[in-house]
């Protein structure tokens, strides 16, 4: 019976963090937009450009890795942002065999000021915050950050289309 009870209470935890993590992200993009239309690009080519901003360099095998798809996927993803200007690839020096994924400067250019924006407008609203509300945050983001590596350890361990 108490795992039972701690199980629902846990599946209560993790509606309510999804439903205040959405709640954070929807406010954030009303208020900041994008950094591109939407129409213009897919979700999956926008976690990836933002992927490769954050480890520049990175192969496509690790990208598709990272993000949970398939290498091919990633490569027309790759392609794709390639021809919008977004991405280039260059050959690793030591594996010419490999393609390393960089962010173009211009791409790099609105990414930071879009990042910038949405940064400064959340910390405005953080300094606005009781100061207990303000260190709970602090505090989860730890285990927020250990959350999601959970995640992908599942992720790594579940057969493909399994949940």
């Amino acid at each position: 019976m108490a795992e039972e009870l701690r199980a629902a209470n846990e599946l209560a935890l993790a509606e309510h963090l999804f439903d205040a993590l959405g709640a954070v992200r929807r406010q954030v993009r009303r208020l900041t937009g994008r950094p591109w239309p939407t129409a213009a690009l897919s979700g999956a080519q926008i976690e990836l450009v933002r992927l490769v901003r954050r480890e520049p360099g990175i192969p496509v095998s690790t990208a598709a890795e990272a993000l949970g798809l398939a290498a091919n996927t990633v490569s027309t993803l790759v392609r794709q942002l390639t021809d919008a200007g977004l991405l280039r690839r260059q050959a690793d020096p030591d594996d010419r065999r490999v393609a390393q994924l960089h962010v173009t400067a211009a791409a790099q250019r609105r990414i930071e000021g879009w990042r910038d924006h949405r940064a400064e407008l959340a910390a405005q609203a953080l300094g606005r915050l009781h100061p207990a509300d303000r260190r709970a945050i602090e505090e989860a983001v730890p285990a927020l950050g250990r959350l999601a590596a959970e995640l992908q350890a599942t992720q790594r361990t579940e057969p493909e289309g399994a949940g």
